[in-house]
């Protein structure tokens, strides 16, 4: 799979993509909008050209509270990602290159506010989203909202997804119907969190649909 062309159906409007991407960032607009006062810290695995985040916060009012890091292993999405930041003046997003998977790239950044796990669950193994959504409330505290995608065909891993989540101490906020074309969940942490251990591997990146 070429990671850089992926990206081209996110400006071909009507594609699953293009409307997963804007279901995406409606969301993380309204996570934003409804945080509390004050500094903002998100994360993004396997960002890709950082278009959920960095499109959202193009005109959002909180842009300034925003302290985020997009951590992407392709550097022609990375620099991509990078020119976008410079040129909307988003100086609290910072852009990585390097291996999402590790929980080493967020740390100082952790428990964050927002996290994005967009692009993922559709490209491991079922044993491996189980195992990232087990983990992840080392990402989190009590109301972190976390948005993931995962296409709904057959099979269909979404509602098995929203379980893991759940007896992760995730509430659900919000599924996309089966028959949108594409698939997006959000749910909000509901736990007291958990310490960022370093050194581990979340998941290994394969090449399935995502």
């Amino acid at each position: 799979m070429d990671w850089s062309s992926w990206h081209d159906d996110y400006d071909r409007p009507g594609t699953p993509l293009a409307r997963r991407l804007a279901d995406v960032q409606g969301h993380v607009r309204t996570a934003l909008s409804e945080a509390p006062p004050g500094p903002l810290r998100v994360i993004s695995l396997c960002a890709g050209q950082g278009r959920d985040l960095i499109e959202a916060l193009a005109d959002h009012p909180r842009r300034t509270d925003v302290h985020a890091r997009l951590v992407e292993l392709d550097p022609r999405n990375t620099a991509v990602a990078t020119a976008a930041v410079e040129s909307l003046g988003l100086s609290g997003i910072e852009v990585v290159t390097g291996d999402a998977s590790l929980t080493d790239q967020y740390a100082g950044l952790v428990p964050a506010d927002l996290v994005l796990a967009c692009g993922i669950f559709g490209n491991i193994s079922d044993r491996d989203v189980e195992r990232t959504i087990s983990l992840s409330p080392q990402f989190c505290k009590p109301g972190t909202v976390l948005i993931w995608t995962r296409h709904r065909e057959a099979p269909d891993l979404a509602p098995a997804i929203c379980g893991w989540f759940e007896s992760a101490g995730f509430e659900r906020l919000y599924l996309s119907p089966a028959d949108a074309g594409y698939g997006v969940g959000v749910h909000r942490y509901a736990g007291a969190g958990e310490r960022l251990v370093p050194g581990v591997s979340l998941f290994t990146f394969g090449s399935a649909r995502s």
